[in-house]
């Protein structure tokens, strides 16, 4: 058995990855003919840390029907110059010549990055409206919404990044302004924030109804650093929240994200990683509460690659949500899969996806 190493944290922050230790625990793929969109992934390549298209292939390989990718920005490929703002081009460049790449063929039937999720500054005012214009020009059809770095805490426990954003800008009124431009070109807004911040999340959903706000990681329920301790009263603290943004019909949730570190679990302290069927245990009240709570049509699993890989496997991770379904109905379960996430980001309208499951 491979123990799990000291310090487990590669330098930007996340739970290291540690090929040898997951491949202890392998699993046969659960209903392997149901059709998945993973609508949430990323890529770089950084000091210590890669994480490509040959990766990102390597691990949907695992016996599951994946047919389409969806890429969310995460600072990759950045230009080196220029002004500023107009730096984070580079990245949605990049994906977009990966997604070509994808689309060929050459690499597999998986449709990787149909979809791209970019970085455009919200709250630079009359500049936001050039800037996604030159972004869905350098994305073409692919080039689906903006997320901004938002998740942030005050206390120094609670990290997903190595550098954290300063608070805000979700409050920031030059943030609205710039999600009020976002949706007048159609794309939508993903959004990544902790549950003590759920309520600025609801506040931009609610200003701005014309807006599609895609919540990431389940809404960020926590587990470390004041929550520590205390999960009846954090979860019950984060379903009041959650319960709240259901409300309102422009929001839209993705399922995953809880192997990370925030979320308090310690799978991958563990000699040997989790089985899907531990997954499914540990998960299943966040999980099924936000089903309950948006419905099939407003929810989507995301695997959140290569960032939860640091607890689990890609394989064992769908397995999990294939386990947290299985009563529900044949339609539920496609939403969930790929509908949800193929209507959101319009991925029929990218090359090479005119085939995906019908959006729902």
């Amino acid at each position: 058995m491979t123990p799990a190493p000291k310090s487990p944290f590669t330098p930007s922050r996340q739970i290291a990855v540690r090929e040898e230790w997951l491949a202890q625990v392998q699993e046969d793929a659960i209903d392997p003919s149901l059709p998945i969109v993973d609508p949430h992934h990323h890529l770089w390549d950084r000091e210590g840390e890669r994480y490509l298209l040959d990766d990102l292939l390597r691990d949907a390989a695992s016996g599951h029907d994946v047919r389409a990718t969806v890429f969310v920005q995460c600072g990759a490929m950045y230009r080196v110059s220029g002004a500023e703002e107009e730096r984070s081009l580079g990245e949605t460049e990049f994906v977009n010549g990966v997604a070509a790449a994808s689309a060929s063929g050459t690499y597999g039937p998986v449709r990787a990055c149909a979809g791209i999720v970019g970085f455009v500054d919200l709250t630079l005012g009359d500049r936001v409206t050039p800037l996604l214009e030159a972004h869905r020009a350098a994305g073409g059809v692919r080039f689906r919404g903006v997320r901004n770095r938002t998740a942030w805490h005050p206390s120094p426990e609670v990290r997903s990044n190595l550098l954290s954003p300063p608070p805000g800008p979700l409050e920031d009124p030059r943030f609205i302004e710039g999600a009020r431009r976002l949706a007048a070109q159609g794309l939508v807004l993903d959004v990544w924030a902790y549950q003590t911040q759920l309520p600025y999340v609801l506040a931009v959903a609610r200003t701005v109804p014309e807006l599609t706000v895609v919540v990431n990681h389940c809404g960020g329920p926590l587990g470390v650093g004041p929550f520590a301790g205390r999960p009846a009263e954090g979860f019950e603290e984060w379903r009041c929240e959650v319960l709240a943004l259901a409300e309102l019909p422009n929001t839209v949730m993705k399922l995953g994200g809880l192997a990370m570190e925030v979320g308090g679990h310690d799978f991958h302290l563990h000699d040997q990683p989790p089985r899907s069927a531990a997954l499914a245990e540990a998960w299943r009240p966040v999980i099924h509460t936000l089903i309950d709570a948006f419905g099939a049509s407003r929810c989507m699993f995301e695997s959140n690659f290569p960032v939860d890989k640091g607890m689990c496997s890609y394989g064992v991770l769908w397995n999990a949500f294939k386990r947290l379904t299985e009563r529900v109905s044949t339609w539920e379960r496609t939403a969930l899969f790929s509908g949800t996430a193929t209507r959101v980001y319009r991925l029929r309208d990218a090359p090479g996806c005119e085939d995906l499951p019908e959006p729902v």
